[in-house]
């Protein structure tokens, strides 16, 4: 099976192949740049590919084969984050595509290569795994423009990257090489830019061999862990009830019994 969608104007492609979602930051010329529209859009892309019923995974990528992302394009600031208000905007829109990754019920895979910077980080943090070319760099220039980073990514970047590297890249705005990022636990392996996409996917064919109601159970739990946050258990904890009474679990055990793989169907 697969199906595409487009969002802001093409600058987002939503495409799912057999049990995979991908969505592509398309703006090569622009080094992939996002503007404030894709920002808002991004969590339209992704409800549209978690609404997959058969999707149990979900990797984000830059298009072309150079960047992941540039960050926020800083050529319509001056408009759209010109002023306290225009920002207080914007940065609701950076929020949204945050969240929109970190609460996503699937599984999500940032595949990096080249710059990830700003806004770019952001994503990256927010996703459950990244992975990451050898050319990859990181970098979050906030303090060398001049502004805030947005409030509401500063805990997805500490939680992926670790408090001391997360005020070192916040403080200096200084770049990181994929062998740091590495190092500092940011990604989880590295590559050479020629096997990303096959390392990718094959992480993700491991992910979705998963019985798919147990990788969302998990997911929530990590969350709930995360976060401290009591109705995020309580969503955690009725979501791993669920997985007992699910077909998949009679499955899981009818296979293991017999000795063979199992076939889930995500019921």
């Amino acid at each position: 099976m697969k199906s595409q969608r487009t969002f802001a104007d093409g600058a987002l492609t939503a495409s799912t192949l057999d049990n995979k979602g991908y969505l592509a930051i398309n703006r090569p010329d622009r080094k992939n740049a996002l503007n404030q529209r894709m920002w808002r859009e991004i969590p339209l892309a992704l409800d549209w590919l978690s609404g997959h019923a058969d999707i149990r995974c979900i990797v984000i990528r830059g298009a072309g084969d150079r960047d992941f992302s540039a960050g926020a394009d800083i050529t319509e600031f001056e408009t759209v984050r010109q002023d306290p208000e225009t920002a207080r905007e914007y940065e609701f829109s950076n929020a949204a595509a945050f969240r929109a990754i970190r609460l996503c019920p699937i599984p999500v895979i940032a595949m990096i290569r080249g710059i990830c910077f700003g806004g770019a980080f952001g994503l990256a943090a927010a996703a459950d795994i990244r992975l990451a070319s050898n050319d990859a760099v990181f970098s979050i220039p906030a303090g060398r423009l001049g502004l805030a980073y947005p409030v509401d990514a500063i805990d997805d970047i500490i939680q992926a990257a670790g408090l001391q590297l997360a005020r070192t890249l916040l403080f200096t705005g200084k770049r990181m090489t994929a062998k740091e990022a590495l190092a500092g636990g940011l990604v989880l392996s590295t590559c050479h830019g020629s096997d990303l996409i096959a390392h990718t996917e094959s992480l993700a064919d491991e992910m979705c061999s998963n019985a798919p109601l147990s990788n969302r159970a998990s997911k929530a739990a990590i969350r709930a862990a995360l976060s401290g946050n009591s109705q995020d258990r309580l969503v955690a904890l009725e979501l791993a009830e669920g997985t007992f009474t699910s077909a998949d679990y009679s499955e899981g055990r009818a296979a293991f019994a017999e000795k063979r793989p199992p076939r889930f169907t995500g019921a």
